[in-house]
């Protein structure tokens, strides 16, 4: 069945472009923009923009649903995470599968597939985790970029859990060297931490302040210069994950300068959270435990500088969301016990859009960051990440005037408080489509379980 909707009135807003135009979608694409009232295109549906934003569905390239974390999973399943990532107008999730050690790639890959196949509102991709490097790993890394699965993640952190040695790490460096896959990494010095966290709880320092004091800001800029340097060693590209420290994005900002193909993601949390969220008291800082962890105010300054000088390319949410009650509070007494994450999928592009209002970003720019980018990294643009004739019509209608206070009352994650809750916005997402077919409808649900279908990427777009 053929369908047509037409967009009317609206600015359209893209990584390169504000203009005003009628949007015309066929058959789940953009098929055309025009001049608004130029056209007197016939449609199934109309939608009225006027006084609106239309701007491509948000890209967000790192979250973890049903991730197995700390003897617990993250709260939101494929089904319920994709479907509140749409209501905060994203379109499209790149999850992590995850190899454990003992398994194939292959085997994480399929188990992540079952996960989420059949449950997804919105569409979504893969990247793989790397836990155990070794030769039949390494083959199977080029085997996975061929049908589509083109970035690898890798950590510093965690020993004895996903954690690779810098032999580790060189290798699989060396073999997206060759199969032009991404490497992600995960940039902070596991093994000192583990000791400074041995040493703390030694000490009786068991809050879940203690998390952010142990999880020291330059163990996050050592990690990041020597994942740079062992990439330079293998010829690779470096994609460096949630980057919180300011000392971090120094030593991205001196690999660009040098030329080298480094790329640093940043999060909401790190932009508008800081330990003084660690430190609320009654355990209230459990909430705000992840890694790597919030930092001092002072902080944020400079990763909205490295945004609007392109040292940091993307924001991504890092969504991987525990429950206070009975999972977070598994730390109770022992902050390395909490389960590292904070929820944030649905709230990505609004935050964003409040840096627009704020004056951190340009409106192009926050496009940029939140859509256009993180699809051409990820090897989906311009499917993905625009509106232009031939993309998929993934289309938010976002209201840039609407006020909306962020609260676990009203948001639709699985997980029981927010971490901005009470945080005043202005802007708010109003009607979104995926491949042309309406998920929020006038903010109603209108999208289902199985819409979301499973991309498949090419390789990173920023690379010769």
């Amino acid at each position: 069945m053929s369908s047509r909707t037409v967009i009317r009135g609206g600015l359209v807003i893209t990584a390169s472009d504000e203009i005003h135009a009628d949007v015309l979608i066929e058959d789940g694409r953009i098929a055309a923009l025009a001049v608004p009232g130029t056209q007197n295109w016939t449609a199934d549906r109309a939608i009225d923009a006027t006084g609106k934003y239309v701007i491509p569905g948000g890209v967000d390239a790192h979250t973890h649903m049903e991730l197995p974390f700390g003897g617990t999973f993250a709260s939101d399943t494929f089904e319920t995470g994709t479907r509140a990532a749409a209501w905060g107008g994203t379109t499209t999730i790149v999850d992590f599968a995850v190899q454990s050690v003992g398994h194939s790639l292959r085997e994480g890959l399929d188990a992540w597939h079952a996960k989420a196949e059949g449950n997804c509102a919105i569409d979504y991709g893969f990247h793989m985790i790397v836990s155990d490097v070794n030769q039949e790993t390494l083959k199977e890394m080029d085997l996975l970029v061929e049908e589509g699965v083109t970035s690898f993640k890798q950590f510093m952190a965690y020993p004895g859990v996903f954690y690779s040695d810098d032999g580790q790490i060189l290798r699989a460096m060396q073999r997206s060297a060759d199969n032009g896959g991404l490497i992600m990494m995960h940039a902070e010095n596991g093994i000192a931490i583990d000791v400074l966290v041995e040493q703390a709880l030694a000490r009786g320092e068991t809050d879940p302040r203690y998390h952010g004091e142990v999880r020291k800001a330059l163990l996050e800029a050592e990690a990041t210069h020597r994942a740079i340097k062992l990439a330079q060693v293998a010829g690779a590209p470096l994609y460096v994950v949630h980057v919180s420290a300011m000392e971090a994005v120094a030593e991205l900002a001196r690999a660009r300068d040098e030329g080298l193909n480094v790329f640093g993601e940043t999060c909401p949390q790190y932009l508008f959270l800081s330990t003084d969220n660690l430190a609320e008291p009654d355990f209230e800082g459990a909430k705000y435990v992840c890694s790597t962890p919030l930092r001092p105010r002072e902080h944020q300054a400079k990763l909205w500088q490295g945004l609007r000088t392109n040292d940091l390319q993307v924001v991504s949410t890092d969504h991987c969301p525990f429950c206070f009650v009975g999972q977070k509070e598994l730390g109770r007494g022992d902050f390395s016990k909490i389960p590292n994450g904070l929820p944030g999928v649905e709230n990505r592009m609004d935050l964003l859009h409040q840096a627009v209002v704020d004056g951190h970003i340009s409106r192009r720019r926050w496009i940029e960051i939140a859509c256009a980018t993180p699809a051409r990294m990820f090897g989906m643009y311009p499917k993905k990440g625009t509106i232009a004739p031939g993309a998929d019509a993934d289309v938010v209608i976002y209201d840039p005037h609407a006020e909306q206070t962020i609260s676990a009352e009203t948001h639709h994650m699985n997980v029981d408080y927010s971490a901005y809750e009470g945080k005043r916005l202005t802007g708010r997402v109003e009607t979104v489509l995926s491949r042309g077919e309406l998920v929020i409808e006038q903010r109603k649900f209108a999208g289902r379980a199985g819409h979301g279908l499973y991309t498949p990427r090419s390789t990173c777009q920023y690379l010769q």
